[in-house]
């Protein structure tokens, strides 16, 4: 049981209760979150009762992504937060993808960016409130897809829509996830937490090895592998965090006024 800090976890009968735990900060994404969530996924690798992950987050969304503010304070030394950042995400990720057991995500609220777009778009199953919204985020600020969005959203959209997804930004209702098959599932707000539930508990009562065959190969059938694409995302994304246009992007998002990026 992990009962502090930015990451939440509990595991009873079979099912682990992965929530992130910034509601102030709307979940997003600093190194110490990401590197708490990384603890708590090897954490659930090592149970050996393991039969389902409920990943959730705390407060009025699921993860609205990477934490900005973070990011800006950082000024011309945000490459070296970005790696940090980054090499916990893609951790994260495939420790999610890794896992034997599947993974639920049930979302609320925004889920935006790598730490919340991408959580969604590597987990197994999705749960999504009426009012849920998604983003990809990434090109606002200058900076790439990561999280293994690059290649886990062709794979769930197909390859047109995710490009017009990732480089015009569209904000993404349930309804419209739910037909573009980004989420499985769309669920009344007030019945988020019970319908999630009632999943997770139905999966953990299934057979785990069937189970977790059954995911592996899904995935490993969808063709590349996610982990391959990871490192070039992360290299791309540290690069483009050290051009002024990333910091112009950054500030804008917490000025709340248009961009003005100059290539540089």
């Amino acid at each position: 049981m992990i009962d502090k800090g930015p990451v939440l976890l509990d595991i009873a009968d079979g099912i682990a209760r992965l929530r992130l735990n910034r509601p102030d900060a709307a979940n997003g994404m600093s190194v110490e979150l990401l590197r708490a969530l990384c603890d708590a996924i090897m954490a659930c690798h090592g149970h050996p009762d393991l039969r389902v992950v409920l990943l959730s987050g705390e407060g009025a969304n699921f993860c609205a992504g990477g934490d900005v503010r973070a990011f800006a304070s950082r000024g011309e030394k945000l490459p070296d937060y970005i790696r940090q950042a980054t090499a916990h995400l893609q951790n994260a990720v495939t420790g999610l993808l890794r896992l034997e057991a599947p993974v639920i995500a049930s979302v609320h609220g925004f889920a935006a960016g790598g730490g919340g777009f991408g959580l969604v778009c590597a987990s197994d199953v999705v749960v999504a409130a009426e009012s849920a919204k998604f983003l990809a985020g990434a090109t606002r600020v200058a900076m790439a897809p990561d999280a293994g969005v690059s290649v886990t959203l062709s794979r769930l959209v197909g390859l047109r829509k995710a490009m017009s997804i990732l480089l015009t930004n569209p904000v993404i209702s349930a309804a419209e996830a739910l037909q573009m098959g980004i989420v499985t599932r769309v669920v009344p707000d007030g019945e988020l937490a019970s319908a999630s539930l009632a999943l997770a508990q139905e999966l953990a009562a299934g057979a785990p090895k069937a189970l977790a065959a059954t995911k592996r190969l899904v995935w490993a059938g969808t063709g590349t592998s996610i982990e391959q694409c990871l490192s070039e995302e992360a290299r791309t994304v540290a690069e483009l965090s050290g051009m002024a246009d990333a910091r112009e992007g950054l500030a804008a998002v917490i000025e709340r006024r248009a961009p003005k990026f100059t290539g540089r």
